[in-house]
């Protein structure tokens, strides 16, 4: 969701406060999309706090659904968020990108809740999920999931060393 902040940026010493809603239902890494399960209202302030500097703060909490790195369960996730961000105008408005970087979420005079929002989900991003500490995974041959059953495959994976002497007895092996 877009909020303007043009009476922001002409005042200085003025503060506004909104309750925003999240717009997205997805969140895409760029390695999959996952499904937003849950999300509360985004608190967000914004101050001109003088010297021309735009100070951004805000809470919310998200949930996300990502599936288990062992066995592909779908684990929520949750994702408290808390925003402190400081903007300084004169760069802003003179369009100097270069320092400015990570103020994508700004265009013009509107502030973009989804992209600040999505950018913090993105740093939040965990590199392992588990759906619990003792998760056995799935099955590599017949694709089951062992936290459920046990399937009747081979335990057993042979020496790759040896696949060539094994491969002579399955030959001579007797039907």
């Amino acid at each position: 969701m877009k909020v303007d902040v043009s009476e922001i940026f002409s005042n200085e010493n003025k503060e506004m406060s909104r309750e925003v809603e999240i717009d997205f239902t997805s969140f895409d890494a760029g390695v999959g999309e996952f499904p937003v399960l849950k999300k509360a209202p985004f608190l967000l302030s914004i101050a001109n706090v003088g010297n021309k500097q735009l100070k951004i703060t805000g809470n919310t909490e998200v949930t996300v659904g990502i599936p288990c790195d062992r066995c592909l369960t779908q684990v929520p996730t949750v994702f408290p968020i808390a925003v402190s961000k400081e903007i300084d105008l004169v760069k802003f408005l003179a369009k100097d990108t270069g320092e400015l970087e990570d103020a994508s979420y700004m265009t013009g005079t509107s502030l973009d809740a989804d992209s600040l929002i999505f950018g913090e989900l993105l740093v939040d991003w965990p590199a392992k999920v588990l759906c619990r500490e003792d998760c056995r995974g799935i099955c590599k041959q017949c694709g089951c999931n062992l936290n459920l059953a046990d399937c009747q495959c081979q335990k057993r994976e042979p020496d790759p060393r040896m696949a060539a002497i094994q491969d002579i007895f399955n030959q001579f092996k007797e039907v």
